[in-house]
C-alpha cells in the first residue's frame, strides 16, 4: 500500500462522539464501565500476583494464564480508559499522539489474546491427550518462547498498522465510536479508507480463520479424549475442566462472530449497535478470564487462602 500527500490538516487532538446519542445518562453507563474495568483489574492483577509469588505455580499453564492476564490488563485499558475520561469526566478529546498510542495497545491486546488462547488450548490438548509426555513436550523454556514469539508477532502487526496511520493526513477530528481504534481513525483521515483496510483484513483473516479452527479442533479433541476416559467420575471432572477453559474462548470469538454473522446475512448494524458491540467484546473477556481461571482452578484458589492464612486480618484494639 502507497502512501500518498492528500490535502488535508494536521490534527492535534480528537473528538470522542460516539455516546452523543445513548438514551440514558452518561454517568450510569461511566459508572458501570469504571466498575468493569476495576474489577477486571483486580482479578488481572491478583492472578499474575498470586503466580508470580507462589514458586509452586511456576509451571506453564500458569506461566500461559499469567500472560493471558497481563493482556486483558492491556486490552481493556486501551479502550477503557478512554471511555471513562468521555463519559464520567466529560472529557472527550484525546491527544493526537495519545490516540495513536491507545490504538496500538487496543489492537496490541486483541491480537495477543487471541495468539494467548491459542496456546492455552495447545497446552490444554497436550495435557489431556499426552499427559505421561507433558512434562516433556511443553517446558516453561518453550512455553516463555512461544508467549515472547506471540508477543513480537502483535508488536509487529500493530507497528505496521499504527505508521500507516500516522502517515494519513486528518480533515476533521472527530472519532465517531467510543474510544480509539484503527477503523475509527482511518475514517478520521481525508483519504479513501478502502485501501487501508486490506492489511488488517489479512491479520484478521489470519487471527479469526486461522487460529479459532486450531483452538475449535484442540477442544475437539480433548473431549473425544475425555469421552474415552474409563473412569466416569475422572472424566467427569476433566471435561467440566474442558468446558471452563472454553467459556473465555467463547466469550472473545462471541462478538466477532455475530459481526460477521450479521454481515454475512445482510443485517448493517447502525453506529450505536456498533458501539455496543466493541464495548461488549472489550469488557466482558476481561472480566472472564480471571474469573474462570482463578474461580476453577483449584491450585490458584489454593494459593489466595494460603496468602490471607500467612497474612490474616487482626482486629483493631481500642
Amino acid at each position: 500500500m502507497s502512501l500518498v500527500n492528500f490535502s488535508g490538516q494536521n490534527v492535534a487532538e480528537f473528538t470522542i462522539t460516539g455516546f452523543d446519542h445513548l438514551p440514558y445518562p452518561h454517568k450510569l453507563m461511566g459508572t458501570v464501565i469504571l466498575l468493569a474495568y476495576c474489577l477486571a483489574l483486580f482479578c488481572s492483577t491478583t492472578n499474575i500476583c498470586v503466580i508470580s509469588t507462589d514458586r509452586s505455580l511456576h509451571r506453564p499453564m500458569y506461566l500461559l494464564i499469567c500472560n493471558l492476564a497481563l493482556v486483558d490488563i492491556m486490552f481493556t485499558t486501551g479502550a477503557s480508559t478512554t471511555m471513562i475520561s468521555v463519559l464520567l469526566a466529560g472529557d472527550k478529546t484525546v491527544s493526537y499522539n495519545s490516540c495513536l498510542s491507545r490504538v496500538f495497545i487496543y489492537h496490541l491486546g486483541d491480537i495477543t489474546q487471541c495468539l494467548a488462547l491459542s496456546l492455552m488450548a495447545l497446552d490444554r490438548a497436550v495435557a489431556i491427550s499426552e499427559p505421561l509426555r507433558y512434562a516433556t513436550i511443553l517446558t516453561n523454556q518453550r512455553v516463555f518462547l512461544l508467549i515472547v514469539v506471540s508477543w513480537l508477532l502483535g508488536i509487529g502487526c500493530m507497528g505496521k498498522l499504527v505508521y500507516t496511520a500516522d502517515q494519513l493526513p486528518y480533515c476533521q477530528p472527530v472519532i465517531k465510536y467510543v474510544f480509539c481504534d484503527y477503523a475509527a481513525i482511518i475514517r478520521a483521515a481525508c483519504v479513501d479508507p478502502e485501501p487501508y483496510w486490506f492489511v488488517p483484513s489479512l491479520i484478521g483473516l489470519w487471527l479469526f480463520a486461522g487460529q479459532f479452527p486450531l483452538i475449535l479442533l484442540s477442544y475437539g479433541k480433548l473431549v473425544f479424549t475425555v469421552l474415552r476416559l474409563p473412569s466416569t467420575e475422572k472424566g467427569g471432572r476433566t471435561f467440566r475442566t474442558v468446558i471452563s477453559h472454553f467459556i473465555p474462548v467463547l466469550s472473545f470469538y462471541a462478538p466477532k462472530l455475530v459481526s460477521v454473522m450479521l454481515t454475512r446475512v445482510g443485517v448493517t448494524l447502525n453506529l450505536t449497535e456498533r458501539n455496543a458491540l466493541l464495548i461488549i467484546s472489550t469488557l466482558v473477556p476481561s472480566l472472564i478470564n480471571p474469573s474462570v481461571y482463578c474461580l476453577q482452578n483449584k491450585e490458584i484458589r489454593g494459593a489466595v487462602l494460603r496468602i490471607f492464612r500467612r497474612n490474616p486480618v487482626l482486629p483493631s484494639k481500642d
